[in-house]
């Protein structure tokens, strides 16, 4: 087992989840009292509750976070709310598709990052590959929620709110 290619690449998704946190609190609070804030918020709390799975795993495996790498993901996602949305101000329905596909590829990378800690587990004692399996799961899970709400955006933002 090359552990500090694990350690690396474990510290890579860490970090990029903080950047996953920060997008799906942000949606989640843009999204309070519409019909998206409810899925939202539950993705909210899975997103932070799966990050927090993660650094347990690699407290059980002896790795920390890169710290430097935590702070440049959480400096990007600050720095993507600056792209334009089709409005002077405000939240607009490109931004919610935006975000919801910014979800979606989180999500992907988080599940890619089970399926391959699956795949080695036999080689770790120290992971719990039950553990793993509902992690995918749940990964499987938010992603069948986050692209019913991609299609309900995408007819928002580009059909629904189309100038007359």
């Amino acid at each position: 087992m090359n552990r500090k290619l694990l350690r690396i690449y474990l510290q890579d998704h860490l970090a990029g989840s903080t950047g996953g946190v920060e997008l799906a609190r942000r949606a989640r609070g843009a999204n309070e009292g519409t019909p998206y804030g409810t899925s939202l918020a539950k993705l909210a709390d899975d997103i932070e509750a799966d990050r927090r799975t993660l650094e347990s795993i690699m407290e059980d495996l002896g790795f920390g976070p890169d710290r430097a790498k935590n702070i440049g993901f959480w400096l990007a996602e600050k720095a993507g709310r600056l792209k334009l949305n089709g409005q002077i101000s405000g939240y607009s329905p490109l931004s919610r598709m935006i975000e919801v596909e910014g979800l979606i590829t989180g999500v992907n990378a988080k599940r890619s990052m089970w399926l391959t800690l699956r795949d080695i587990a036999d080689a770790l004692p120290e992971l719990d590959p039950d553990r793993v399996e509902r992690l995918i799961e749940r990964a499987e899970q938010q992603l069948g929620r986050l692209h019913e709400l991609r299609s309900r955006a995408g007819r928002e933002a580009f059909v629904e709110s189309a100038p007359a």
